[in-house]
């Protein structure tokens, strides 16, 4: 039986992600669409999200909140002070309220909202089909029973990890929750390469995202590590040997590092930012009302 049964989920936000997952819980009749009801200021974007799915939607967060098992707190960071101050006197005891906030830590959102029970998640963007992966973080203050709610939700998006560190979320977001970026960087690059050397465009889009696509199956079903792969098809003196050769000269590894920790100290920068909003009376109401 799912955790969610009978349980009313707000979305704060009801963007891209807010939606993924909207469209997740369903296709997986983890709820009904009258359990959902989502918030959004303009009435074009309402009327899509009820014309889609069959849900409830409001103009109103702080009527989307009243009530909800479920918070899906969705909004951009710039937003999360207004937002809080907002729908932050209408939240109770009992109320999970999951972020999906890049940067948006714990102690934020839980100043802001002046409520504890809160599970801080970085999805990625396949969660738009099902296929991300979201590594997650609970409050202590939150139960047994809202980490399954939290867990069931974003299995809506695809696989999710549960850590005990919040930093590991920060981390997450520089590597799983960016990573799309960097793979689709490198998908440019390569469909560029190829045109280059004479194939049409559709066609060097075809060999690549095949590729890239077989290879991380072949990488996930055979698990062996990437280093072993790479030896397996890469010959002395083959061409991937002289590919390879040029990408390490041109520091490739490096240059994506040196990425990933660009990510984290963003990450971490904006956590800081959110933190600052948070005034010391905030702090100290600590748990929700």
């Amino acid at each position: 039986m799912s955790s969610l049964r009978d349980r009313t989920i707000a979305t704060v936000g009801s963007g891209v992600m807010a939606e993924a997952m909207i469209a997740g819980l369903l296709r997986g009749a983890l709820v009904e669409p009258a359990q959902v009801i989502a918030s959004h200021p303009r009435r074009e974007r309402r009327d899509n999200l009820a014309d889609e799915y069959a849900i409830r939607t409001v103009t109103s967060n702080r009527d989307a909140v009243d009530g909800a098992d479920v918070v899906l707190l969705a909004v951009k960071p710039q937003m999360l002070a207004r937002v809080a101050a907002e729908i932050g006197p209408s939240l109770r005891r009992g109320q999970l309220v999951l972020s999906v906030i890049a940067g948006g830590t714990t102690a934020a959102i839980g100043g802001l909202l002046g409520h504890d029970q809160i599970v801080r998640s970085m999805p990625n963007t396949p969660a738009r089909l099902g296929r991300g992966i979201t590594v997650w973080y609970a409050t202590p203050q939150t139960t047994e029973e809202q980490r399954g709610q939290a867990s069931a939700l974003l299995r809506a998006l695809g696989a999710e990890l549960e850590v005990d560190d919040e930093n590991m979320v920060a981390m997450a977001t520089a590597v799983s929750g960016t990573g799309p970026t960097y793979v689709f960087l490198v998908m440019e690059a390569l469909i560029d390469a190829a045109v280059h050397l004479g194939f049409p465009r559709h066609v060097a889009h075809d060999l690549v995202i095949e590729t890239l696509e077989g290879s991380t199956v072949f990488a996930k079903q055979s698990g062996l590590h990437p280093a072993e792969l790479r030896n397996m098809v890469t010959s002395p003196g083959g061409t991937s040997a002289a590919a390879l050769h040029e990408l390490e000269s041109g520091r490739l590894r490096t240059v994506l590092s040196d990425a990933v920790w660009a990510a984290y100290r963003r990450t971490v920068e904006l956590g800081d930012q959110l933190e600052a909003k948070v005034e010391r009376p905030s702090r100290a109401r600590g748990a929700g009302s």
